[in-house]
């Protein structure tokens, strides 16, 4: 029996001994990490911006230095902000050390309004003299429509483009809530409000359908705008492609139709980018994600902090959604709202919206202080992908509502 014990006290002491050494080594690689996210980079010369997309877009990141951690069992989902990919862009336009942008993409996980947008910095980019490269060995649509930007569009002689217009699907309710014994009461206004139609109806109303082919037919319209432009390509070429449904296509039929500039291996494109940033062939091509380049600082006119401000408030996700830890807190919002009306050293306000609304009574406490601080200074409402029922209310105290082309917004 006293050896039973004394094996078990020892095995308890190895276990709490093995577990504080768990602890620290964990605490230390937390803080190496806290503290390699602070650190500023460095870029080399003849440098490349590359912009590979393997991550969602958002309106703007949490500063969060665990977020993408590939730890076991633990894979955080990485994202990037609209704000800093649209921040590095232009910054990469005045940076010496950086000769281009190089994308890569295979799908781009953000709505239009937000590709349009990126599209729209590279566009401006351009503007420097400095090249655009983009390759893929497969291309969603939203993915051609932003590389079409570019100097040069190569594709894998393997690779496809998925090009066959927009399309979208609606799943109802009725009938299977029926055979449940569920009954489903609901109070709405206005023939167009459609979010309750599922639990209502077996199909679309002839409101919804108005409603949905109209804006889907906008935004289609919008995007072969930029495409006919970059391309060379006319509108009916573009739509007769769509009906071919160009995703089972292969890759020789998309650059006969010219929607790309060549069929390339990676090692083909690699020789491209070393030729296009002075790179020996002995050498890598020093390429640098957004990720890192985020870190570098921007050259400014002005030092020390600044007293004519603008403050940039984000109103992102479901209003007071229960569900959802990502949604707008009306409370909080507001509280932003007025801080920033109070303090003088802020002389406008952006308020960025991309919601689809929400709780009414949420949206009124945001929407009284949007009227409270355009009394006293500018108020600008900046729609994103969406700013539609709630996101929209918001907006309309402001001076002045802005929205891209593609923003789905009512």
């Amino acid at each position: 029996m006293k050896e039973f014990f004394k094996f078990t006290l020892a095995s308890i002491v190895g276990i709490m001994i093995a577990g504080l050494l768990l602890l620290f080594v964990t605490i230390g690689i937390i803080s190496a990490m806290v503290s390699s996210a602070d650190q500023t980079v460095q870029i080399q010369s003849n440098s490349v911006l590359l912009l590979k997309f393997d991550y969602q877009i958002v309106d703007r990141a949490k500063n969060n230095p665990l977020e993408g951690l590939d730890f076991g069992m633990f894979q955080g989902a990485k994202t990037v902000g609209l704000n800093d990919m649209l921040d590095c862009i232009r910054k990469a336009k005045t940076d010496d050390n950086i000769k281009g942008i190089y994308l890569n993409p295979m799908d781009v996980q953000a709505g239009m309004a937000t590709v349009e947008e990126i599209r729209s910095a590279l566009k401006d980019f351009k503007t420097s003299g400095k090249f655009v490269y983009a390759y893929g060995e497969f291309l969603s649509q939203k993915a051609y429509y932003l590389v079409t930007v570019a100097d040069s569009v190569m594709l894998n002689p393997q690779g496809s483009v998925d090009f066959r217009g927009l399309g979208g699907e609606r799943s109802f309710y009725k009938k299977a809530l029926e055979k449940l014994g569920v009954e489903v009461q609901i109070v709405r206004h206005g023939k167009f409000k459609a979010a309750v139609e599922p639990f209502l109806l077996d199909k679309m109303s002839d409101e919804n359908r108005l409603q949905t082919e109209t804006y889907m037919k906008s935004i289609w319209n919008e995007m072969l705008v930029d495409i006919s432009a970059s391309r060379n390509m006319g509108f009916d070429e573009l739509n007769d492609i769509a009906d071919m449904v160009a995703t089972f296509r292969k890759a020789d039929f998309v650059k006969q139709k010219n929607m790309v500039d060549g069929l390339k291996y990676k090692d083909q494109v690699i020789d491209d980018l070393k030729k296009l940033t002075g790179t020996s062939e002995k050498d890598d091509v020093k390429a640098v994600e957004i990720q890192k380049y985020v870190k570098v600082p921007e050259q400014r006119e002005h030092k020390g902090l600044a007293r004519e401000k603008i403050a940039v408030i984000y109103a992102s996700g479901s209003i007071d959604a229960s569900v959802s830890e990502e949604g707008v807190n009306s409370e909080e919002l507001s509280k932003a709202i007025r801080e920033a009306r109070r303090d003088s050293s802020i002389k406008a306000i952006v308020l960025r919206i991309n919601s689809p609304g929400g709780s009414a009574y949420g949206s009124e406490v945001i929407w009284r202080e949007v009227k409270l601080a355009a009394e006293t200074k500018p108020v600008i409402a900046s729609m994103g992908d969406m700013a539609a029922s709630g996101g929209y209310y918001i907006a309309c105290a402001a001076d002045s509502i802005l929205a891209d082309r593609t923003t789905i917004t009512g």
